[in-house]
């Protein structure tokens, strides 16, 4: 029997095989069961990835995995079980993969997938036994059939035509959430360290996120961190902006890579991951990665920030060690990286965002005190060897910055003269080109209140106007009646998606406005590729303030080593170490 239901015709085909993990008491780790599309297709090892160390600590959970650059998610239960041997617990998930694409979308399985393995299991709880039969499969098989792959080209399945399209278009299933619309969740757990992960995604770096069960928050916030430089990554070219031909293409023509759940079984995995230049990002819950920083370049440990710890997750980046020849140690160091100075620009526009929409109860996943702004303790911390006054000098110099930047509403740049991670800055990139609503990324909240009623896109979103007055009229008294009509709760639940979806878009807006400029910024620097000789990029201190980064920050200076590598077309950057007269203009601005 089919599980898909009447909008069948809605339901991606993009399996490529479907099995079932559990933990034997003798043999470990085991795929009891499986159907494959094509003999091709390789389970070997997919059972560590579905099953990783720490699950048996929680009754359920969702994991994202990769298997030999397929993308695929599992269902995990604990259930109980009196049988001799299994502790009290049988371990299981059912999992699937999906076949190769551009863009996978293992989420939009996720709900069938959590309805599919409660009835295999359902059918079982009416033996003594928790063995699963030949005929408790039947549901699977049905499941596998309506969306195993058919086609080359899956449907359209793994094809991406832009955020808006992506998050709000015709096709979208409002009962599916994409994991980037948490991406404001992203932000507010991470704060200002959001924007030193987000250089590393647009440096392409190596990154890992430790956490304890469950793993499914975890998973999505790898999906939603490549997110964030996912359309300055791809090969993608909209055709309402003819003007981002002309923009620098990097290297890689695909996003940095999710791997989702690693195990100690996916070491070589991450190393051959790490050698491609394209970048990964992943998490796992085994704590001996933090011993082993050769295998990336960042990990950031949700685990410093709980419920009962008024904390944010902590970052640590890897530093190789130099060795004396002939001896052995570790080759790699972990040690604290914090946002610095120059993101705070890019911060307050993000944050205004933010509070644009904090009517929104967001507490699902974010520390109790994220809502209120970052404290002073954290400007301290950035740079706890420099005196503060100098720093503030430093930031008032960004007042001669170049016309691409984030300025503030009024126009009142005396605000720039200290430091603060709350505001109420605006985008304003004069000289570049930014799109509006209508072309592209688009829907930004209302500059007033995101309950206003914003240019709405003809994508298959219903205007906020006639939203409101469609629940205005619901409310009004019908003739003959004395009381007032139930508020429909379903209109309650589009209205915050909506709500969600335009603040998700402003957000991805605003970093790829960043991007935009930064990489505008480094096309100017090129060398002609005319010129005879090595291309080499000099850049002085004076420079990386055009770019809205820190001449004194060696994180900023290692930032800009990873844009040209990638973006540089083959050029090598070399950083000019300013004179007396470069650092007094720097401080006050000259």
């Amino acid at each position: 029997m089919s599980l898909s239901g009447a909008g069948s015709e809605k339901i991606p085909r993009d399996i490529v095989a479907i099995f079932h993990a559990s933990f034997h008491p003798t043999q470990g780790n085991v795929v009891d069961w499986s159907l494959k599309a094509s003999e091709e297709c390789s389970l070997e090892g997919v059972e560590f990835s579905t099953l990783p160390s720490g699950l048996h600590l929680v009754s359920q959970d969702v994991v994202y995995f990769t298997k030999d650059g397929q993308h695929g998610v599992c269902i995990f239960l604990r259930r109980k079980t009196t049988e001799e041997g299994h502790r009290g617990y049988r371990l299981s998930s059912l999992g699937i993969l999906l076949a190769k694409s551009a863009r996978p979308r293992a989420w939009r399985h996720v709900a069938a997938l959590k309805e599919l393995i409660q009835t295999i299991y359902d059918g079982a709880a009416t033996r003594d036994a928790l063995e699963l039969l030949e005929g408790d499969w039947e549901p699977a098989k049905a499941f596998f059939e309506d969306r195993k792959v058919m086609q080359a080209d899956m449907g359209g399945a793994g094809d991406w035509n832009g955020w808006s399209r992506e998050l709000d278009g015709p096709d979208v299933d409002p009962q599916e959430s994409s994991p980037t619309l948490h991406l404001p969740h992203l932000l507010r757990i991470l704060g200002p360290s959001a924007l030193t992960l987000y250089k590393h995604i647009l440096g392409r770096r190596r990154i890992l996120i430790y956490t304890l069960p469950p793993v499914e928050a975890a998973c999505i916030l790898c999906q939603v961190a490549a997110d964030m430089c996912y359309e300055d990554q791809v090969d993608y070219q909209p055709e309402t902006d003819v003007r981002d031909q002309d923009r620098l293409k990097g290297k890689c023509k695909e996003g940095i890579e999710v791997l989702g759940m690693v195990t100690l079984s996916d070491t070589d995995m991450l190393v051959s991951a790490g050698k491609t230049g394209r970048g990964w990002i992943a998490c796992t819950t085994d704590a001996i990665f933090l011993e082993k920083p050769s295998y990336y370049d960042l990990v950031i440990d949700l685990t410093t920030s709980t419920p009962s710890k008024a904390t944010r997750p902590t970052l640590h980046s890897s530093r190789e060690i130099q060795q004396p020849p002939g001896s052995r140690g570790p080759s790699h160091r972990l040690s604290v990286v914090r946002w610095t100075w120059s993101d705070i620009k890019l911060w307050n526009e993000l944050d205004r965002l933010l509070r644009l929409d904090s009517d929104d109860p967001y507490s699902c996943c974010s520390p109790p005190d994220s809502r209120a702004p970052s404290s002073w303790a954290d400007a301290w911390r950035v740079y706890e060897d420099v005196c503060i006054v100098c720093a503030g000098l430093w930031i008032g110099s960004w007042r001669g910055n170049s016309n691409m930047s984030y300025s503030t509403r009024d126009g009142n740049m005396a605000n720039w003269g200290s430091v603060r991670l709350e505001g109420d800055d605006d985008l304003s990139m004069n000289g570049a080109y930014v799109r509006n609503v209508g072309m592209g990324i688009e829907g930004g909240p209302s500059q007033t209140s995101p309950t206003t009623k914003p240019l709405r896109r003809a994508s298959g979103m219903s205007s906020w106007s006639s939203k409101t007055s469609g629940m205005k009229l619901s409310s009004r008294k019908a003739p003959g009646s004395s009381s007032l009509a139930p508020p429909d709760p379903q209109a309650g639940l589009e209205e915050r998606r909506d709500r969600q979806v335009l603040t998700t878009l402003a957000l991805l807006q605003t970093f790829h406005a960043n991007t935009r400029f930064q990489l505008a910024r480094l096309a100017s620097f090129l060398p002609s590729e005319t010129s005879t000789g090595p291309r080499i990029m000099y850049i002085s201190p004076k420079d990386v303030i055009s770019f809205e980064l820190g001449p004194l920050s060696s994180f900023d200076a290692q930032y800009l080593g990873w844009l040209a590598d990638e973006y540089g077309a083959g050029a090598k950057l070399e950083m000019k170490r300013g004179g007396w007269r470069d650092w007094v203009g720097i401080v006050f601005g000259l």
